[in-house]
């Protein structure tokens, strides 16, 4: 496995998938990546040589990705929570942040189900 900023990515796939496995790249981000460093994005990551890797590593260094990207976007979060925004505030308790409706739907934001049992009639 090839090892790119800390992460390993797969030998069995092409280069423009492989890449979207480190956080913050995608896959326009991949091509554009493949583009600069002259690199064909169809070849599998198994038939990359150490050169190539170094071409692709260095165009990596200049986009923020992983653990450097992942800390400003927590820290963005913390920000929004500390001067009390509406944002922040939705962060916070865990709703949805972009208008979307809660009454029925948002189950991914809201998590798991909390049944409330109904009182019991004399």
């Amino acid at each position: 496995m090839a090892r790119i900023a800390g992460v390993d990515i797969p030998n069995n796939k092409r280069g423009e998938i492989a890449l979207t496995y480190v956080y913050g790249i995608g896959r326009s981000r991949a091509q554009e990546i493949l583009e600069k460093a002259g690199v064909d994005r169809n070849i599998k990551v198994s038939d990359w040589d150490d050169e190539i890797l170094s071409k692709i590593r260095t165009e990596i260094e200049n986009y923020s990705v992983e653990g450097e990207l992942r800390s400003r976007v927590q820290t963005d979060i913390k920000r929004l929570q500390d001067i009390g925004s509406y944002r922040g505030i939705r962060h916070r308790i865990g709703l949805p942040l972009r208008g979307q409706h809660t009454k029925n739907n948002a189950r991914s934001r809201r998590g798991k189900k909390k049944t409330i049992a109904n009182k019991k009639k004399a």
